[in-house]
């Protein structure tokens, strides 16, 4: 029995996607038709792939199978496409980016695009966790991100190092002054990202080294949302350096004594990094120093 390229497809994208609506947008079909093309690809073969809750979808154990087959068919695939476009002087093809904060990997997109307008970039965010697990399921081909671990899957460019720093609302007792002991975070409420967050995992780090608990944490899930917070006077915050712009509201302090440093770096799957869009993206980076 041959399987039907189409609802193949169909099926990978609602996998990857975790959603029929977005599966739908994706591939541009309307969402009757791709429910019916993976509808038709279970009765076909008289299996389940998916559970359908109120909440959402979920794969099966045989979805999950499936979905590991077919990230590799729909890889390989997307490599011939690279190969192709490569020989064409990459005149067209697609770079899917993910990156943890938009100060680096803008101007990197904007320069990429000026050498490669026929190149379409998808951009996405998200944390550390989140964008390594992307590059695994092969949802984004390249991230940008802070403090990657030796994992012999990735290539990994190193850019340059960074610091974190801490601040607080204008209003705050600390708006007048330059920088902190850590010793004196200690009883503060700290305003922090959600857990795989790398910014969140050097400040817990630290706060462990020092021996400073912190007992008195408000997570929130976004960068904006923190900012928010800080300048709402809910409690102290941390960012990177290189990210903390220029908010009025704000007032940023360094940590004179801690250890709070992380590198910015660029990473892909090392299987992927001679596809012609990824390779064209490291020599950019190569050539901009």
């Amino acid at each position: 029995m041959s399987i039907n390229h189409v609802q193949l497809r169909a099926f990978h994208a609602v996998a990857s996607s975790g959603s029929f609506t977005r599966a739908a947008e994706k591939i541009h079909v309307s969402q009757p038709t791709l429910s019916g093309q993976v509808k038709e690809l279970e009765t076909r073969f008289g299996v389940r792939l998916f559970e359908r809750r109120n909440r959402g979808i979920e794969l099966t154990d045989l979805g999950h199978a499936v979905f590991e087959h077919t990230n590799r068919l729909f890889g390989l695939e997307s490599e011939v496409e690279q190969i192709l476009s490569a020989a064409g002087g990459l005149l067209s093809g697609e770079l899917r980016v993910g990156a943890d904060a938009p100060c680096y990997v803008v101007s990197l997109l904007a320069a990429f695009s000026r050498r490669f307008p026929g190149v379409k970039l998808a951009l996405s965010f998200g944390n550390s966790e989140q964008l390594l697990k992307s590059l695994v399921d092969q949802r984004c081909d390249v991230a940008v991100l802070p403090n990657i671990d030796a994992d012999p899957r990735m290539h990994v460019v190193r850019l340059r190092p960074d610091r974190l720093v801490v601040f607080v609302g204008r209003g705050d007792a600390w708006a007048t002054r330059r920088s902190i002991r850590f010793e004196e975070l200690r009883g503060r409420r700290m305003i922090l990202r959600e857990p795989g967050s790398t910014t969140r995992a050097i400040f817990e780090e630290e706060a462990k080294r020092s021996d400073v608990p912190l007992t008195d944490i408000l997570e929130i899930g976004s960068r904006e949302g923190v900012r928010e917070a800080v300048a709402a006077g809910l409690g102290v915050g941390v960012v990177s350096e290189s990210e903390k712009g220029h908010d009025s509201r704000l007032h940023h302090l360094t940590v004179r004594d801690a250890r709070l440093e992380n590198v910015e770096c660029v990473t892909c799957l090392r299987e992927r990094r001679e596809d012609a869009a990824v390779r064209a993206f490291l020599d950019l980076l190569a050539e901009s120093g």
